[in-house]
């Protein structure tokens, strides 16, 4: 679970929806946020996290959106699992190369 699940996501999206709709009535987008944030029930720096991410989303901010990051995520965990996967199979040809040495000269 992320941080933000505290929060179902249509409550998110009316959060930011209503910073992006009374943007023009604040002196910054922080100020908005501090204000708007109480309302919702949560910190501003929550709000502003939501804030960027749809601005990321979409495409208005610099940055990989959330369907990259999660791509990301999903590679990053098949990278882990297939080096595990390497060790053993390195550990284990080892392992069989040393029996067979040990088996020959036995013999």
């Amino acid at each position: 679970m992320n941080k933000s699940s505290k929060f179902s996501p249509e409550v998110r999206e009316r959060a930011v929806r209503m910073v992006q709709e009374h943007r023009g009535e604040y002196p910054s987008l922080w100020a908005a946020i501090e204000s708007i944030a109480p309302k919702i029930g949560c910190v501003p720096q929550t709000l502003h996290d939501w804030v960027k991410r749809e601005e990321i989303d979409g495409g208005q901010r610099d940055g990989p959106t959330s369907s990259e990051r999660e791509r990301l995520k999903q590679l990053e965990r098949e990278n882990k699992e297939l080096r595990r996967a390497n060790d053993i199979l390195k550990a284990a040809s080892a392992f069989f190369a040393q029996a067979e040495l040990d088996r020959r000269l036995k013999s």
